[in-house]
C-alpha cells in the first residue's frame, strides 16, 4: 500500500485495483469501528474511489466490510473482506478519517498519500484516560443537577462515577468482556451512590442514586442504529441496536443488584 498509483491518464492497472481495494476495505474498518454510521462509511469511501478513477461497491456487515472495486472498462475487479476494528467509539478519528475523504476529493491526492496520511491518522493517540474519567464524571453530576439532585448528591454521583468509570478501564484494558465490564462497573457506583440513601445524607439521595449509571448508558450506539436503520442498513442498524440493548441490561442489571443486597426498594 506504498505504491504511487496514477489514475490521471487512464484505467489503473490489475495491481493498483487491489491496492486499491485493500486501501479502501481497510479505511471503511477503521471507520466502522471508531462509530460510524453506515452512510458516512459509505460516501467517504465512494467518494475517495471516484477521486482514484475506479468503480466501487461496498456491503457493510456487523463485523465485517466487503468492498469491490473494478476499472472503468470492468475487465479487472478485486474484491476485498476486512474485519471492523475494534477500536472504541472515538469522535476524533472519525472527524480525521472523514477529513482525509475530502482531502483525496478536493485536493486530488494522489494514492500514496492518501495512504501515507492514513497510516498516521491510525497512529492517532487516543484521548487521555484520566482526563477522560475526570469529564465524565463531572458530566455525570451535571445530570444529577439537571434532574433536580442538589450539591451534596452532586458530589456523590461524582465520586461513585468516578470509582464506576475507572473499575470499567481497568477490566477492558485487562481484556474482560464490555458486558461483564459494564455490569460491574453499575454495581459499583449504585452500592457507593447508595450511600445517601442508608446513611440520609443530603435531600436528594433517589436522584443520586438515579443518575449515577447514566454515564453508561450507549448513546452513539443506539443513535447509530436509528441512522442506519433510517438508511435501510438493517443489518447493521438492529445488531446496534442490540448491543446497545444487551449493555443498557447489563447495567440495569448493576443497579437492581447494589441496591437488593443493601436492601433499598425498588420502587
Amino acid at each position: 500500500m506504498t505504491s504511487t498509483i496514477d489514475t490521471a491518464g487512464g484505467a489503473p492497472a490489475q495491481a493498483d485495483i487491489r491496492r486499491i481495494a485493500s486501501f479502501l476495505a481497510e479505511y471503511a474498518s477503521w471507520l466502522a469501528g471508531c462509530g460510524a454510521t453506515c452512510i458516512r462509511i459509505e460516501k467517504n469511501t465512494r467518494r475517495m474511489a471516484g477521486a482514484f478513477g475506479v468503480g466501487f461497491d461496498i456491503s457493510i456487515m456487523p463485523a465485517h466490510v466487503y468492498v469491490s472495486v473494478w476499472d472503468r472498462d470492468m475487465t479487472d475487479r478485486c474484491v476485498t473482506v476486512s474485519k471492523t476494528t475494534g477500536k472504541g467509539i472515538s469522535f476524533d478519528l472519525n472527524a480525521k478519517l472523514s477529513r482525509l475523504s475530502w482531502e483525496v476529493a478536493d485536493n486530488r491526492l494522489d494514492f500514496a498519500t492518501a495512504v501515507s496520511r492514513f497510516e498516521k491518522i491510525k497512529e492517532t493517540r487516543p484521548t487521555g484516560k484520566y482526563e477522560v474519567l475526570v469529564l465524565t464524571s463531572l458530566a455525570n453530576a451535571s445530570f444529577c443537577r439537571l434532574f433536580g439532585g442538589d450539591a451534596i448528591a452532586m458530589l456523590i454521583v461524582f465520586i461513585s462515577t468516578l470509582a464506576g468509570y475507572r473499575l470499567k478501564q481497568i477490566m477492558l484494558d485487562d481484556g474482560r468482556d464490555i458486558r461483564l465490564a459494564f455490569l460491574c462497573a453499575s454495581f459499583f457506583s449504585a452500592t457507593i451512590s447508595a450511600g445517601g440513601h442508608i446513611f440520609e445524607i443530603g435531600s436528594t439521595p433517589e436522584i443520586a442514586l438515579g443518575t449515577s449509571v447514566l454515564y453508561l448508558i450507549p448513546g452513539v450506539p443506539y443513535i447509530n442504529a436509528v441512522s442506519d436503520m433510517i438508511d435501510r442498513h438493517y443489518l447493521c442498524g438492529f445488531s446496534r441496536f442490540i448491543d446497545a440493548l444487551v449493555l443498557t441490561a447489563c447495567l440495569s442489571a448493576g443497579l437492581c443488584a447494589g441496591m437488593f443486597i443493601l436492601g433499598l426498594k425498588w420502587f
